[in-house]
């Protein structure tokens, strides 16, 4: 299982919301392209990044800040948020990113998720988020009748391969995570789970790694310090060990 730190942009600054409230946020006076180096220079080497912005609205108005991050790092990056062409793949994947994060276009655009993936495959991921099991959209603002983990099952039968579920209800609290639900995810075959939301604990990193979860996202317990990143990653190695 591999780690990633996470970072979320909103006007240009690294922020924070509490289970996606975007009238609960919290600003980190750090640069994103500080707080990706210090990622990186405690041993990082994947990064996740929102333009909650995009994920709001639409907007590419983040883009830049996402590009200097991408040309400052040499962490393999994952960017979400308010990607909903075929356009802004290409702009993000040859700004060098590693992967794309589809979202709300995944599910409201079934022809576009399909085209995407046969034109860049592994490069594209599926960020699901889920409100009491059921699939939000437009960064959390929306909440449809798809249950969640029905629509991870669909996902693996049409090609996607990789999948990060958040459980909104836990994300930005430093509660803990939502344990069950990877539990039930990882037995979708074909589907390598990416676990985010409410990650505080060492002990939750080593019960995920037990579940054969891809990997974890760590947001919020990062920047409050409940969980260092360098202990994390070699907690993480040595349980793989």
């Amino acid at each position: 299982m591999y780690l990633l730190p996470a970072i979320d942009i909103k006007n240009g600054q690294v922020v924070r919301l509490l289970r996606g409230d975007y009238d609960r946020v919290t600003v980190y006076d750090r640069t994103p392209e500080a707080t990706a180096s210090a990622f990186s220079e405690a041993g990082a080497k994947h990064l996740h990044m929102v333009d909650l912005d995009g994920a709001k609205d639409g907007t590419l108005s983040n883009f830049e800040t996402v590009r200097r991050v991408l040309e400052s790092t040499g962490m393999q990056v994952e960017i979400g948020g308010g990607i909903r062409t075929l356009d802004r793949i290409d702009r993000y994947l040859e700004a060098g990113a590693a992967r794309v994060i589809l979202g709300t276009a995944a599910l409201e655009d079934p022809a576009f998720l399909r085209e995407a993936l046969l034109r860049y495959g592994e490069h594209i991921a599926v960020g699901v988020d889920a409100a009491d099991g059921k699939v939000a959209t437009h960064g959390w603002l929306s909440v449809t009748d798809v249950d969640s983990v029905s629509f991870c099952r669909h996902l693996a039968e049409i090609g996607v391969r990789t999948v990060i579920y958040t459980d909104i209800s836990k994300d930005g609290a430093e509660s803990g995570t939502n344990l069950a639900i990877y539990e039930d995810l990882t037995k979708i075959g074909g589907l390598s789970i990416i676990a985010s939301g409410g990650i505080t604990y060492y002990e939750e990193l080593h019960r995920l790694a037990a579940l054969s979860v891809s990997g974890a996202i760590l947001g919020k317990a990062l920047y409050t310090g409940k969980i260092d990143l360098t202990r994390a990653l070699t907690e993480v190695r040595c349980s793989a060990c």
